[in-house]
C-alpha cells in the first residue's frame, strides 16, 4: 500500500489544515444501498442541506426507492466546484458512499483549507447508478456500463473487434466453463498479455446487448440523469475539480489517483500533478486501469464547456484481478442465462464482495485516502485563479 504524506502529495497541501478526521471512519460504511443512501441523506439533512433526488421508475431488491441524490455543500452561486461521484458502477457505490457522507460529517468546505475558501462548493452525486447499487450488479438496468455509456451517438460507434474474440468465452452456454473454454481463454490472454487482455475486456463494446462491458445504443437513464445535474449545477462555474470513485484494480486499500480528462494537454496533467501528486494514467500505460470509451467524464465536459477542469479517478484496489474478472464473469452469465433466484444472488453476493471488502482495515485506508483527496482538490481550486 502506497503511504501518502499531506507535505509530499501536492503543492497546494499546505493550504491544508490537521486532516480533520471522523471518530470512527468504519461507520460510515453500510451494508445496504438502502442504509447507505439513509445514511448520506441524514449527514446532508443535520447540515440543514437540501438534498435534491431524481427517483428511478423501479424498485430496489428489498422493494426500495431508488434514486440519484444529489447534495451542494456550499454557496449556490459557487465558481469554484468540486464534484464527488459515487456509484457509477453498482457495488462499488459502497466505497464512494461512505466517503461522501464522511465529507458531508466534517463539515462545510471552508473549514477544511487553511484560508477563506473563495466562492467553492462541493457537489455529491451519491449513486448514480441506484439500480445496480442495490441489486448488486455493475451494470444499470439497461445492462449499461455507465463509464462506456457517454459517447456521441449520432456518430459511429466505436468497434471493440477483440471483444468479439473473446465474447463466447466469458459467457459459455454452461457455467462453472468447460476446461475447453478456459484453456482457450488462456490461450488468448497469453497471446494479447495482460494489457490486451484487459483492453479487449474493458474497452467498452456496442454489438454484444447481453454482453459484458456494454456501452449501450443511447444514453441510458443515469447518464440523462447525469447531464441534467451537470447542467442545472455546472454552468455557472469557471473551475470544476471531479473526483470519480471506483473499486476493482490495483493493490488492496491501495487508492490510485487516476488521471481522469478528456483534455490530454501538459498543462491540465501538471495542474492536476500539483493538487493531488504522482497520478497515473491510461494513455501512458502507468495505470492499473486501460482506456474506455465513453467515461463519465466526456459528460462533464459536454455539459460545463465554459470550465477549466481538473479531474481524477480514485480506484481502490480490492483482490486479485483474475478474481474479480471471475466474480463479473459469473454474475453476467447468471443474469444473461437468467438463472434460478438461488444461484443468482450467490453470484451477486460474491460480485459485491469482489468490489467491496468487509474488512476494517480496507475501510479505513478507503476513508483515510477518499478524504486526503478531496481535501486536496479543495486546496487545489484556492490556488487558481478566476
Amino acid at each position: 500500500m502506497t503511504s501518502n504524506t499531506p507535505s509530499s502529495l501536492s503543492r497546494c497541501a499546505h493550504l491544508v489544515r490537521a486532516w480533520p478526521d471522523i471518530a470512527d471512519p468504519v461507520s460510515l460504511f453500510c451494508g445496504s444501498y438502502a442504509q447507505a443512501r439513509q445514511r448520506f441523506r441524514s449527514a446532508a439533512q443535520r447540515r440543514g442541506l437540501e438534498v435534491e433526488s431524481s427517483v428511478l421508475d423501479g424498485a430496489g431488491v428489498d422493494g426500495e426507492e431508488l434514486a440519484v441524490d444529489v447534495v451542494c455543500d456550499g454557496a449556490a452561486d459557487a465558481t469554484r466546484l468540486l464534484i464527488v461521484i459515487s456509484g457509477v458502477h453498482g457495488p462499488e457505490g459502497y466505497c464512494g458512499s461512505a466517503i461522501q457522507t464522511g465529507l458531508l460529517e466534517l463539515g462545510p468546505p471552508e473549514g477544511l483549507v487553511d484560508r477563506p475558501v473563495r466562492e467553492t462548493a462541493v457537489l455529491h452525486i451519491h449513486a448514480l447508478n441506484p439500480w445496480g447499487f442495490s441489486h448488486s450488479r455493475r451494470v444499470t438496468q439497461e445492462n449499461v456500463d455507465l463509464n462506456r455509456n457517454c459517447v456521441d451517438f449520432t456518430a459511429p460507434l466505436p468497434v471493440n473487434a477483440a471483444y468479439a474474440e473473446i465474447h463466447d468465452l466469458l459467457l459459455p452456454a454452461t457455467w462453472p466453463p468447460a476446461p475447453a473454454v478456459e484453456e482457450a481463454l488462456a490461450a488468448y490472454a497469453e497471446r494479447v498479455g495482460p494489457k490486451g487482455m484487459q483492453r479487449a475486456l474493458a474497452l467498452g463494446q456496442y454489438a454484444y446487448p447481453n454482453g459484458m462491458f456494454y456501452g449501450g445504443q443511447a444514453p441510458a437513464w443515469s447518464h440523462r440523469t447525469l447531464r441534467a445535474i451537470l447542467h442545472r449545477h455546472g454552468r455557472r462555474c469557471r473551475q470544476i475539480a471531479s473526483i470519480d470513485i471506483h473499486t476493482g484494480l490495483g493493490p488492496y486499500g491501495d487508492g490510485e489517483r487516476i488521471f481522469a480528462s478528456p483534455e490530454q494537454g501538459a498543462p491540465v496533467f501538471e495542474r492536476a500533478c500539483q493538487w493531488w501528486g504522482t497520478l497515473t494514467s491510461v494513455h501512458t500505460g502507468s495505470s492499473s486501469s486501460v482506456p474506455m470509451t465513453g467515461p463519465v467524464q466526456f459528460a462533464q465536459f459536454d455539459e460545463c464547456p465554459q470550465a477549466e477542469q481538473t479531474n481524477i479517478c480514485l480506484e481502490f484496489g480490492t483482490w486479485p484481478m483474475e478474481q474479480v474478472q471471475q466474480a463479473l464473469r459469473a454474475e453476467h452469465w447468471t443474469w444473461r442465462h437468467g438463472a434460478d433466484a438461488t444461484r443468482t444472488a450467490a453470484a451477486r453476493a460474491a460480485l459485491k464482495a469482489a468490489f467491496y471488502p468487509d474488512a476494517a482495515d480496507w475501510k479505513a485506508a478507503v476513508w483515510r485516502q477518499g478524504r486526503e483527496a478531496c481535501m486536496q482538490a479543495l486546496a487545489g481550486l484556492q490556488c487558481v485563479s478566476l
